[in-house]
């Protein structure tokens, strides 16, 4: 079976499982569980013999136990710092002592480590593989990491939850961070105490997510199928369901396991068994090199809602449970009701009409549409009211979504905008420039027609479109006539060609 065809039957949206190798395969700056150690040690000494010497006192069973090289070298670690108060890792102490004044304990060894994660840094050759990435996310639950770093929340915008904050979570639109986050050092799971910790307190922590991956399809990515993080998984989710009932054999079929095999384009998924503890367990796995392909089945998933509006319905049930000052109304007729703040409608779809984004919101996520090509938020377009006189991007909506009735008329309406638009600019704006800043340092120009000559410019060609999307994404305005005159422009001389 094609991993098309496998992502395809799923009901539900798929909960992510993300492990270092997501990290590795993104980032300049990630590294794996023994990269990490060794980085920090060497650091700490300038001896690599100092790791090496650590790692032979914590080899068993064939094995170098990981959590116990962490203890070790975390002792190690805030004792140096404690002895070379000034030195090589004064930063460390300032943060340290400060926290101090607070009657805030951290270990200097894991303010280290967010501070090496602390930052982003993405390798230049995956750009185009990471937009098809983000892309997913209206159709991703939820996800579940053990990265300290901000790889998903960056690219998903989703809520991030550490320790017990997710117990209290939305669990659609939500990252559990589960090993913790480079922005909360005390958060940090690394060390064998830190391990024995975790699960002595987070039972409750564990039987949600227990619910999640019974309830949805599960994705691991960026692990390797004898990882011990899917062996606990499996482990306790077989703790609790009988091997060989429905309810487990629905969980299998729901678990998929990619593992990387550099260079290969492989599409096709297998079966591979896991033994654990005597126990046989099949689950489904992909070897490949091609994400991308991965990554556009999940994309491509149809679903009756996405799981960005999952999200926004969970938010207002969360809200009336909370209570307050909230107009609730439950009714079969949306007729019959007046405007409020919060609807709750139930009855058939004979009797209900939903639009859940107006086209002012619509041009408000302009970039999150064509991040994530939402097909289906597009379709919305042909019930929109849009006067001749509007600016209105529909190029690049309409290269997404090629059912919209109106799409040709929107698209003439827009190249006419335009034209009358660049026309109508004062000849005092029509002055060559290859940035924006130019134009803001331009004295000739009057700061109330700035917006024309970067308009003027962009329609020309003379500045970038990278240049431009960046601008658009940081000053959105959709109430800004200049803004949507901007983005009209860009729309057209980005997507008029497709």
């Amino acid at each position: 079976m094609t991993i098309q065809e496998f992502i395809s039957q799923y009901k539900n949206h798929p909960v992510l499982f993300i492990g270092t190798g997501m990290s590795l395969r993104y980032l300049e700056n990630s590294y794996t569980w023994d990269g990490l150690l060794s980085k920090i040690a060497f650091e700490l000494s300038e001896n690599p013999e100092y790791y090496y010497d650590i790692k032979a006192q914590c080899h068993t069973e064939g094995k170098f136990d990981f959590l116990k090289i962490a203890k070790i070298l975390e002792s190690d670690f805030n004792k140096k710092l404690i002895e070379d108060r000034n030195g090589k890792f004064k930063e460390i102490n300032d943060i340290f002592y400060e926290k101090m004044t607070q009657n805030i304990h951290l270990s200097r060894f894991k303010i280290y480590i967010c501070k090496i994660f602390s930052e982003l840094k993405f390798k230049e050759d995956i750009a185009d593989e990471l937009k098809e990435f983000k892309k997913i996310r209206k159709n991703v639950g939820s996800v579940i990491t053990t990265n300290y770093d901000s790889l998903v929340e960056n690219l998903f915008e989703f809520n991030k939850l550490i320790g017990n904050n997710i117990l209290l979570s939305n669990p659609y639109g939500s990252v559990y961070k589960i090993h913790g986050c480079h922005e909360n050092p005390e958060k940090v799971i690394i060390t064998e105490d830190d391990y024995l910790e975790f699960d002595s307190k987070y039972e409750l922590i564990r039987a949600q997510l227990l619910s999640l991956f019974i309830h949805n399809p599960i994705i691991f990515m960026g692990y390797s199928v004898n990882d011990d993080n899917i062996k606990k998984i499996l482990k306790t989710i077989f703790t609790y369901v009988e091997p060989n009932s429905d309810l487990a054999t629905i969980i299998k079929n729901n678990f998929l396991l990619v593992e990387r095999d550099s260079g290969n384009n492989n599409e096709i998924i297998s079966e591979h068994d896991i033994v654990l503890d005597g126990l046989t367990i099949r689950i489904n796995k992909i070897k490949t090199d091609n994400y991308t392909a991965i990554y556009r089945s999940i994309s491509n998933l149809q679903l009756p809602v996405t799981a960005l509006d999952v999200r926004k319905v969970q938010n207002i049930v969360k809200e009336i449970y909370a209570g307050g000052e909230i107009k609730v109304s439950i009714t079969e007729d949306l007729e019959t009701l007046k405007n409020g703040d919060k609807i709750l409608a139930i009855g058939s779809s004979k009797t209900i009409q939903y639009q859940y984004q107006t086209a002012p919101e619509l041009l408000a996520n302009y970039f999150n549409v064509l991040d994530e090509s939402n097909k289906q938020i597009l379709s919305l377009i042909d019930k929109y009211k849009i006067q001749s006189a509007q600016y209105f991007p529909m190029f690049a909506f309409s290269a997404i979504n090629n059912e919209i009735v109106s799409a040709e008329r929107l698209r003439n309406q827009q190249v006419r905008n335009i034209t009358e638009c660049v026309n109508a600019i004062p000849l005092n704006c029509q002055v060559i420039h290859t940035n924006i800043q130019d134009i803001m340092n331009d004295e000739t120009i009057p700061s109330s027609y700035k917006n024309n000559s970067i308009i003027w410019n962009t329609y020309n060609e003379n500045i970038p479109l990278e240049e431009i999307e960046s601008y658009l994404r940081k000053n959105v305005a959709t109430n800004d006539t200049n803004y949507r005159k901007l983005l009209s422009v860009y729309d057209y001389k980005k997507y008029s060609n497709n």
